[in-house]
């Protein structure tokens, strides 16, 4: 896998490097064109991090300056709709928003995202996108298990199933608290609506003997199996593939009864028709390899949902089967699984 990443990165960037040597200097390009560069305002929940070299990349290849609002999830859905005011002669604060597909649904029940169909997000997959093209899902990250290349080596039966896993005797697991992070959190919950919340619990009881320590950021546990201190690891693909790439020696399993993931969309708001477009080709841009490459090339390596680029068909794994069957649990609803979770599990 890692080889054909490389080849993949190596091939895009040679194309890349011969196009931005035509590029010019976004200030020589406002002097020589006596016009302001055009901007669109975008509201994020994706660390600052991320969305800074992507509107940066954006910015040198297309020349449109994309200013993002970093806000929490719970304040990015209520800010959208204090935008969303009746009176058309007031001026929207917002033109997109990118952030996790849970919330994007919300705000498409709620009207507050406009219907935008193009041929590039036709191509991707009807669940990774909303029916009726009111936000598309751009990349995801699944939940794999990361083991260790030497633990491999000295057993014959891999478990590649949750329920395997959990009943594999002398394995230690690396995995993050289900407290601690949405990543995993989000895996107790699809494995509930889609396994039942009885065997999904069963196979919780049956792992927690073997957990080393249940981790706080969802970095460790792929440190852990990478330093041999956990045999496999539940973990995102995300940060397996950046320690495969600092050279770990790590393998992904997929687990062949399905697994969760964390989906980002984007959807827009603004009704304006320039700044739609505007809006609607930077949407489109974050399903390019470009986008993928930016994102590889500052570590962060997560899975396009668009099927004509590269980079799917360099990471998307044959045996990836993804947990679809989706439903939201209430606020109410997700504490109490995590709370039995505490309580008969973690603690008991």
């Amino acid at each position: 896998m890692r080889r054909y990443i490389i080849l993949s990165l190596i091939t895009i960037m040679i194309v890349l490097s011969a196009a931005a040597g035509t590029a010019y200097k976004v200030g020589a390009d406002e002097k020589i064109s006596g016009k302001p560069m055009q901007e669109i305002t975008a509201y994020t929940s994706l660390p600052a991090e991320t969305v800074a070299i992507l509107s940066e990349e954006y910015e040198k290849q297309n020349k449109v300056r994309v200013n993002f609002t970093v806000l929490p999830q719970k304040e990015l859905l209520q800010k959208i709709r204090d935008d969303a005011v009746s009176d058309p002669t007031v001026v929207k604060t917002v033109d997109l928003v990118l952030t996790d597909s849970e919330l994007l649904k919300q705000a498409a029940e709620l009207n507050l995202l406009l219907s935008t169909a193009t041929e590039i997000n036709d191509a991707v997959k009807n669940n990774f996108k909303d029916e009726a093209d009111r936000w598309i899902g751009v990349w995801y990250d699944p939940i794999i298990f990361c083991a260790n290349k030497d633990f491999l080596k000295k057993v014959s039966d891999i478990p590649d199933t949750w329920e395997e896993l959990s009943k594999t005797e002398k394995i230690r697991v690396g995995i993050t608290d289900f407290l601690a992070a949405d990543a995993s959190s989000n895996l107790m919950f699809q494995m509930i609506e889609n396994f039942s919340d009885k065997k999904t619990y069963d196979i919780l009881r049956g792992l927690h003997p073997k957990v080393v320590q249940y981790t706080k950021y969802l970095s460790n546990p792929v440190r852990q199996a990478g330093m041999g201190e956990a045999d496999i690891s539940i973990a995102v693909e995300s940060e397996t593939l950046r320690y495969m790439q600092d050279g770990y020696p790590l393998k992904i399993i997929y687990p062949a009864d399905g697994t969760s993931y964390l989906l980002t969309g984007v959807g827009i708001t603004t009704q304006d028709a320039m700044k739609n477009l505007a809006a609607t080709n930077f949407s489109d841009w974050l399903l390019s390899d470009d986008a993928q490459i930016v994102l590889q090339k500052n570590g962060f390596y997560f899975l396009p949902t668009n099927p004509g680029t590269l980079a799917y068909k360099s990471f998307a794994g044959k045996n990836l089967v993804l947990l679809d069957k989706s439903k939201t649990f209430s606020e109410v609803e997700r504490q109490d699984f995590l709370d039995r979770w505490v309580k008969y599990i973690r603690f008991n």
